[in-house]
């Protein structure tokens, strides 16, 4: 069957938004609205001006986020927070622009934004007021999304106070994304519940981007403390959905200039949106250098990556990694102490392979040298050193032999099986995770050949033979191609042979109906499986 007939087939099979299995229903798969295929960047109002916005403050933020070169460096949403709207609705329902502060209504404001060739930001509630106590959209959700809409809004940064009128988190930040799909205008949906009800596992299918904690301050006891929060999280943040430690504070409060660009490095190897919230009209030169440092940047924007992980705590000195597309390493060493200090690691610790020398790019030197496997530096306190290191490769585990039997195949981060969704024997039928329950769409049959068969004539097939990161993952009649062929590895993970990358749970997901897909190895727990 030609590839785009194979592809047609399994897109049909994922359409709907709930797939019956086993006697149980599937969660909706990943939001998929086109937008934060990258992390979103930006700027927001609140922590500088809190309710002090108007119309002027936001073009003449606009202004100057082009001048800056912000808007170069990859800036490109100047958002509005609490405080924008009158205190009610009025009479037909509608939110209405504070006329003192926006005399020329959003939609005008929105079309001066646009012209500087970036994108306009507003603020809501899941609940019946806002923070500071303006009317939200609990029950106005339609209502709310289409005016937006209307005005040419890009982004809606969606919080958590008021009355929530006995829902749920997950059932009120759904409905503002069903409100805003329906508009049919692409608009970036921000969920911010300050990391309640395990948000993370929740956010991929909700929106683009998630608050994992209280509201940063800007001290560096107050980034410490976020950054603490991260551990963990790494497993829910991909393409389209990321893990939210809050607003940039650089250039605020009591944070130094050394702090400063340690909280930028860890926020960009954590793939957290990048939305600054100082004031840039009148930043001082260090800080629109930290802010538009556009290595560390692409550290961020590198979407083949994941988010960065501690891989290394030794009292106030840690390591942090991020594999990235192109098989380097990017790795912050950070001090939290008091005192200078030496900070290191080694290529091997960064899951590079072996080699003669490695190429060490410093993202704020803007230098390159070479090391024989250590990386060290001198780390200033609270301040941070970043670095691109590449050489060796990302390591390629070593092939195991092929196990016999027929057994179920268990996922190591998620507990759960490689699952043929809907216990489906077609064709083009898609590989998921599952709660493991011994079913037949569950029972895998490794080959000699390097087959995996399940129903005893399917195998687990790369879509169109495709090598490419992201690459579904489905069922189809054996045929002994290589795009059907897979290897078992030492380090627990299954490689495809025709692509040679690693079969991998979409956006590190854990939850029933997460698709398996290939990706680039890279050692991370939602790449490694055992028999069961």
């Amino acid at each position: 069957m030609h590839r785009i007939v194979r592809w047609m087939l399994a897109a049909v099979l994922a359409a709907g938004s709930l797939v019956a299995v086993g006697g149980m229903t599937s969660p909706a798969a990943a939001l998929d609205n086109g937008l934060a295929r990258t992390p979103q960047m930006g700027w927001n109002d609140w922590n500088s001006f809190f309710c002090n916005v108007n119309e002027n403050l936001i073009k003449q933020t606009a202004d100057v986020m082009v001048s800056s070169g912000m808007a170069a460096a990859g800036y490109k949403y100047v958002n509005i927070d609490d405080c924008w709207s009158t205190k009610s609705r009025n009479s037909s329902g509608d939110l209405v622009a504070d006329p003192q502060k926006f005399p020329s209504g959003m939609k005008a404001l929105a079309d001066y934004v646009h012209a500087k060739g970036l994108k306009l930001g507003i603020y809501s509630s899941a609940g019946t007021t806002t923070c500071a106590g303006y009317p939200a959209s609990l029950g106005y959700e339609r209502r709310d999304a289409a005016l937006w809409a209307s005005w040419g809004i890009d982004y809606l940064k969606y919080d958590n106070c008021g009355d929530h009128q006995g829902k749920n988190g997950q059932q009120r930040y759904t409905a503002m994304r069903d409100a805003l799909a329906a508009t049919g205008r692409p608009i970036l949906f921000s969920l911010c519940n300050w990391g309640q009800e395990s948000v993370w596992t929740w956010g991929m299918q909700t929106g683009n981007s998630w608050r994992t904690t209280g509201d940063i301050q800007g001290n560096w006891n107050s980034v410490m403390g976020i950054l603490d929060q991260q551990v963990g999280l790494e497993a829910y943040s991909g393409p389209g959905g990321w893990n939210d430690p809050d607003m940039l504070e650089v250039g605020n409060g009591s944070l130094s200039g050394t702090e400063g660009r340690a909280h930028f490095s860890l926020w960009a190897l954590l793939n957290a949106p990048l939305i600054a919230g100082n004031d840039i009209r009148s930043m001082s030169a260090d800080t629109r250098t930290i802010l538009t440092n556009t290595e560390v940047i692409a550290v961020n924007q590198d979407w083949g990556g994941r988010q960065g992980s501690k891989i290394s705590d030794n009292g106030n000195l840690e390591v942090w990694r991020k594999p990235m597309s192109n098989g380097s390493v990017a790795v912050v060493l950070l001090n939290r102490g008091s005192g200078t200090a030496t900070v290191s690691t080694t290529a091997s610790a960064l899951g590079l392979g072996a080699a003669a020398s490695y190429s060490v790019r410093d993202l704020w030197a803007h230098t390159t040298g070479s090391s024989s496997g250590s990386i060290s530096a001198s780390v200033p306190a609270h301040g941070a050193a970043m670095y691109v290191v590449s050489g060796g490769g990302l390591v390629t585990p070593s092939p195991t032999p092929t196990p016999t039997g027929t057994n179920a195949i268990k996922g190591v981060q998620s507990g759960r099986c490689l699952d043929v969704t809907g216990v489906s024997q077609a064709n083009g039928a898609l590989a998921q995770i599952w709660d493991c329950n011994g079913q037949s769409n569950q029972q895998w049959t490794p080959t000699s050949s390097g087959e995996l068969r399940v129903y005893g004539n399917k195998c687990l097939d790369v879509n169109g033979a495709s090598t490419a990161d992201g690459a579904s993952v489905l069922i189809w009649d054996c045929n002994g191609q290589n795009n059907q062929k897979w290897r078992f590895n030492s380090d627990g993970s299954i490689t495809a042979v025709g692509a040679n990358k690693c079969l991998d749970a979409y956006n590190n997901g854990t939850a029933n109906g997460t698709k398996v897909i290939i990706w680039t190895c890279n050692g991370q727990s939602n790449q490694r499986w055992t028999r069961a």
